[in-house]
């Protein structure tokens, strides 16, 4: 899944204290559910998870679950309620999906160092409650941050992070390498990885593919050119390490829909 293409739509945000009654339903959307306090357990598809503060829960729609609190000191929350669209540009044209994949979140995840999650679910809510013009898109702004902060707080705290560093290195070489031909060999032999499992890792963590990444910071800095410069096609190819214009061409296309001589007359200079 690529959360890039997701488009999220919030239903209801809410603050919850001291919750003591038990749950039984199912959700036709998703929902987060952030415990600032207390202590209790959810079962999901017949497995029982204890949760305490700072877990996150994250309820999948069509998914009966329950949810008990601790009789002696029952959980307080914060909640949002979602759905989401996979949202993609293909020639310009736009193009909607309503069957999408599941967020790539536990049933229950414990986070650490959750400060900068709870200030932002915080105001996330406060904006919903208090309903001031133009609190659908400061919510719905504040919910993409949230989601990154979400991810980037499991990211940190995995036994694996050292490895998402090496795709970080990754790409910054590839930023400061623009003009030039990397393989998957030379990258790997850059940050020590096998080719095979850098290139597992490298698409679990972005997305996309080494090498599709990196003609996507090509064509991306061949947009900048086309619309911010004078310089031809051809020329645009030479500088971002393309020997060949029709390959440049090719890549272009793909990514972008329009072949780079369409893009450049959309977006010439008088």
């Amino acid at each position: 899944m690529n959360i890039n293409n997701l488009f999220f739509y919030l239903h209801y945000c809410n603050h919850i204290k001291k919750y003591s009654r038990k749950i039984n339903r199912t959700l036709w959307h998703h929902e987060l559910i952030f415990i600032i306090g207390g202590k209790g357990y959810i079962i999901v598809q017949h497995k029982r998870h204890q949760f305490r503060e700072g877990a996150l829960l994250y309820i999948a729609p069509n998914v009966l679950y329950s949810i008990v609190p601790d009789s002696e000191d029952p959980y307080s929350c914060l909640t949002v309620h979602f759905s989401y669209v996979n949202v993609k540009v293909n020639s310009y044209k736009w193009g909607i999906t309503n069957k999408t994949e599941l967020l790539p979140l536990d049933s229950v995840k414990t986070l650490q160092n959750y400060y900068q999650i709870n200030n932002i679910f915080n105001k996330l809510i406060e904006n919903w409650i208090e309903k001031m013009p133009g609190y659908e898109l400061i919510t719905k702004t504040l919910f993409y941050q949230l989601l990154f902060e979400i991810f980037q707080n499991i990211e940190k705290n995995n036994q694996n992070y050292s490895t998402s560093l090496k795709v970080k290195t990754i790409i910054e070489y590839m930023r400061h390498n623009i003009n030039t031909k990397l393989t998957l060999a030379d990258l790997s032999e850059l940050v020590q990885l096998s080719p095979a499992y850098l290139s597992s890792i490298f698409k679990e963590i972005t997305g996309y593919s080494v090498i599709k990444f990196f003609n996507k910071i090509k064509i991306d800095k061949a947009k900048e050119l086309i619309i911010e410069g004078d310089k031809k096609v051809k020329e645009i190819a030479q500088i971002l390490g393309f020997t060949d214009e029709f390959y440049f061409s090719r890549i272009f296309k793909q990514i972008e829909g329009i072949s780079p001589s369409k893009f450049y007359r959309g977006n010439i200079h008088e």
